[in-house]
């Protein structure tokens, strides 16, 4: 999956914890993306069983897209708590790096970020 569509998976998550339901212009307005990028992509990721779009516009995830996105998440929050806690990094500063980082991370080097976290 490319970033973008990890990206949406994430914003839907966390709209969905915040909010209680997701509809596209949620996603547009949080992301600040037209609403025609939203649309092809929530019908990229509707494509291949990552979100369900109800009648009234209420996106949900998919167990595999709630899967995907529950992961995606956890290595956002643990890569931002890795660059404060480890490096002293502005928490804002981190969370912005951990968007990027967590696309690109390897499963090793995530892995041993978690356990060092873990132990506090």
């Amino acid at each position: 999956m490319k970033e973008s569509g990890e990206n949406y998976l994430e914003t839907i998550l966390i709209l969905k914890q915040r909010n209680g339901m997701v509809r596209s212009v949620d996603i547009a307005n949080e992301l600040s993306y037209s609403k025609p990028s939203v649309s092809r992509a929530m019908g990229i990721l509707k494509n291949d069983g990552f979100i369900v779009v109800e009648a009234d516009g209420n996106i949900q995830l998919t167990p595999s897209g709630m899967e995907k996105a529950s992961a995606i998440y956890e290595r956002h929050d643990v890569i931002t708590r890795f660059l404060v806690a480890t490096l002293g990094v502005d928490e804002a500063v981190a969370d912005q790096d951990a968007c990027r980082i967590e696309h690109v991370i390897s499963e090793e080097t995530f892995g041993r970020m978690k356990v060092k976290m873990a132990k506090g």
